[in-house]
């Protein structure tokens, strides 16, 4: 098997590289990933008619071939597909430092990464962890980094990679792993969760401030609220409770809105076309 291993903040992510380490019992490896920050991208491409990105070899200790591409994490997986870095059998993504829980799944780009290679019909495995000091997702900021213990979230990765390697699905999947940051064993267990709609912090409020020396020019201030108690059958709430959070994302479609505005708007159809 031919795993690519990617993230959204860039190739010289710590979390990346360890990730990578661990999983070469698999298969072969090869990593192909922003050569800068992406996060917040989500499953974005760019612009293909107008970009030709730079793909450089890169060192990583280790990893037998590694490479840097000026391009969003759902690039690097779509260029995993059409064969740019040989047959790849399996995207995995991370370690992202903030867990990916909650409404981030719709944003991130360490998951957008396995939503595009679902998307070419290859399975992923988004791979996140907590971070102190801010609440479950957090964000990355380096006197945060300092306290990352990654192994943790390579060691469960590993788990369930070495699970899906044994019996690769029909079906391309994606599975999304949050974990706390502690080490695995230190861990509660495990649980099997839902995407939460709860967010683990809010934003409290945006406002325009003026930019100073300019005019008609301002920035946007945002605030945040408190960190607060999600449910632990939501993925969020699991990391809070210590746990790791196993989340299959399911595909966008045939999904069934059971709303009552349902009825009425396809009524309005009805009407239009009889």
């Amino acid at each position: 098997m031919r795993i690519l291993v990617t993230n959204d903040d860039g190739i010289d992510s710590i979390g990346l590289h360890v990730l990578a380490r661990s999983m070469r019992p698999f298969g072969d490896v090869v990593i192909a990933a922003p050569d800068s920050e992406y996060s917040g991208f989500g499953a974005a491409l760019g612009p293909l008619h107008q970009m030709k990105p730079d793909v450089k070899r890169e060192h990583v200790e280790g990893i037998d071939e590694a490479w840097s591409i000026s391009a969003p994490p759902g690039l690097c997986a779509m260029f995993g597909r059409l064969g740019v870095f040989g047959d790849i059998d399996l995207v995995v993504s991370g370690i992202n430092p903030g867990a990916n829980v909650g409404r981030s799944v719709y944003h991130s780009g360490t998951i957008g990464a396995c939503l595009t290679a679902r998307n070419g019909g290859i399975s992923g495995v988004a791979v996140s962890q907590s971070v102190d000091y801010f609440g479950v997702e957090g964000q990355g900021w380096e006197n945060v980094l300092e306290n990352q213990q990654w192994q943790g979230a390579a060691d469960v990765a590993a788990m369930m990679v070495g699970a899906m390697a044994a019996d690769m699905p029909t079906e391309p999947v994606v599975l999304n792993i949050n974990v706390p940051n502690m080490q695995a064993e230190d861990m509660k267990g495990w649980r099997r969760t839902r995407v939460g709609s709860e967010p683990p912090r809010g934003m409290a409020k945006a406002e325009m401030t003026p930019a100073p020396g300019h005019t008609d020019t301002f920035h946007v201030e945002m605030t945040w609220g408190d960190a607060i108690q999600i449910p632990i059958d939501a993925d969020g709430g699991a990391v809070m409770a210590g746990y790791a959070s196993v989340t299959w994302l399911g595909k966008l479609e045939g999904s069934e809105p059971t709303h009552s505005c349902v009825p009425a708007a396809e009524a309005v159809l009805d009407d239009f076309y009889a």
